[in-house]
């Protein structure tokens, strides 16, 4: 059984993202945000990982995410 690995991002000035989820080594960001339904990709992830993508999850998605 193969496990994933996750990891915080965040860089020197203070760009971050919530989540990362690391699968065979492809990449997967999630921002978590409760109210909000935009979010704003830090210019630095999607220079350094353009190929990963990025999800919201918020109150309306949640728990689609945590099942």
């Amino acid at each position: 059984m193969k496990l994933n690995n996750y990891y915080f991002w965040r860089t020197y000035d203070q760009q971050e993202i919530d989540l990362i989820e690391e699968v065979n080594g492809k990449l997967s960001a999630f921002e978590i945000k409760w109210k909000d339904d935009k979010i704003k990709i830090p210019k630095a992830w999607k220079e350094a990982y353009p190929q990963s993508p990025v999800t919201l999850i918020n109150r309306s998605n949640y728990l689609e995410f945590i099942t």
